[in-house]
């Protein structure tokens, strides 16, 4: 299981405003922001977001490479994927799949794909058999 992910984006700004609309249907926020001074020498100012005091996606400002990262967010249901679709796509995100099933990993995976303001890859995806009935 992974703690926590950076990425590096243009403007950030414009990227946490991207981000707390486009997260806001998965319950995702923006919780804290981390002064790079407090911590060793050349450690960046971030930006962090989480869910239910976990802190694990972070933004820190400097030059974008979409191409290295594809970052994917839980959903609860599929009704989550769809809100977190509308809510990207509202919030500036490009098209990258419509909600619906990935039949070419399973039937039961559920996902909609978009890309950010950089270009990177996001996704939601609900996978009913790792959710507790």
């Amino acid at each position: 299981m992974l703690d926590h992910v950076f990425i590096t984006v243009k403007d950030l700004g414009r990227s946490i405003d991207f981000y707390e609309r486009a997260l806001k249907p998965l319950g995702i926020v923006h919780a804290i922001d981390y002064d790079g001074k407090d911590g060793p020498e050349g450690h960046p100012d971030l930006k962090g977001f989480g869910l239910d005091g976990r802190v694990f996606f972070w933004l820190k400002q400097g030059d974008a490479d979409a191409r290295a990262a594809h970052i994917g967010f839980v959903a609860k249901s599929q009704a989550e994927v769809k809100k977190f679709y509308k809510a990207a796509m509202a919030a500036g995100a490009t098209d990258n799949g419509k909600p619906g099933a990935r039949l070419y990993y399973d039937p039961r995976y559920y996902a909609a794909n978009v890309f950010d303001p950089d270009g990177y890859s996001l996704e939601a995806v609900y996978k009913s058999w790792q959710h507790r009935q």
